[in-house]
Formats: structure tokens, sequence, C-alpha cells
């Protein structure tokens, strides 16, 4: 497995960064659930059925329309 490093800026606007082990780099959508998960714990496991079928990355929307939060970089990690 590779490991991933996904670079985002969070709602106070601080330049922050996760890892994932996988061994094809994670899609926006991927990376976008786990910075979902890891900020709200709660939400982890939400479902936006509302954007179903209309978006091609939801959670990545919901995250950026919503909270701020956007996905700069998902490079390889060390």
């Amino acid at each position: 497995m590779k490991a991933w490093v996904i670079t985002f800026v969070d709602q106070k606007g601080e330049r922050t960064s996760l890892s994932l082990s996988a061994e094809l780099e994670p899609s926006t959508e991927e990376a976008a659930r786990l910075i979902r998960s890891h900020l709200y714990p709660v939400l982890g496991e939400l479902d936006l059925n509302d954007f179903q079928d209309r978006e091609t990355s939801p959670t990545a929307k919901w995250l950026k329309e919503q909270n701020g939060v956007e996905i700069t970089a998902i490079t390889e990690g060390p």
C-alpha cells in the first residue's frame, strides 16, 4: 500500500493535512469523505441523497459550500 497525503484548507483558513494508506490515489470524493469524518465525526456517515446523481463529488461540494473546507492537493506521501 502507498501513503497518500490529502492537503486541505479548513474552516478557519488553516492548511491541514491528513494521511491515508491506499493502493491507488484517492478520488476527490474519497478524500472529502475522509476529511468530513475527521472534522465532523458525528456526520461521518451522513447520506447526501439530495446531491445524488447531480454532483460528481457531493461530499466535496458540501464541505466547500457549507463549511468553507477545500481540498488543495492529493499527493503521494513519503
